[in-house]
């Protein structure tokens, strides 16, 4: 469960930060930014630990590994799909609603359920939320946090 909970929130990660001038490949895309995610949370998950540099050394090679394998699986128009679908769950629905995205042409689908709302001292809002990924039949879950940009859109917090 919990190497699934990482990959979805790499695959959030990417949908959320995508975007660079050249066009580097899925698997490339998935490996950046799984290797940023995995990271951050080796970073999490090691904090106050002695070992905190070998959770985030190793956090950053499995999260890329992971990114890597997904990214394979993705075509843009999951990407999308997805992205899409998160930023509209986080904007537009109550918590515990469900939104659900699916791509006819590659099979691959996905639901985003936003489940806590809580809004900082400086008033910007943010929202806890679930996501499940379908990719080849596989069914991945991970959860996370975003907060609402100046711009409108969830960026997700580390």
């Amino acid at each position: 469960m919990k190497n699934n909970s990482i990959v979805v929130a790499l695959f959030c990660g990417t949908l959320l930060i995508s975007g660079c001038s050249t066009a580097p490949s899925k698997q490339e895309q998935g490996a950046a930014a799984g290797a940023v995610v995995g990271g951050v949370l080796g970073g999490a998950l090691g904090d106050g630990h002695s070992d905190r540099g070998w959770a985030i050394a190793l956090g950053i090679i499995f999260g890329a590994i992971v990114g890597d394998q997904i990214g394979a699986q993705l075509d843009e128009r999951d990407r999308l799909l997805a992205a899409q679908n998160l930023q509209y769950s986080l904007e537009s629905t109550k918590d515990g609603a469900e939104t659900t995205w699916q791509n006819p042409n590659s099979g691959n689908g996905g639901k985003a359920i936003p489940t806590t709302t809580v809004v900082k001292s400086d008033g910007t809002p943010c929202r806890e939320f679930t996501t499940e990924i379908e990719v080849g039949g596989e069914v991945q879950q991970g959860y996370g946090t975003a907060c609402r940009q100046a711009d409108g859109s969830w960026k997700i917090q580390s």
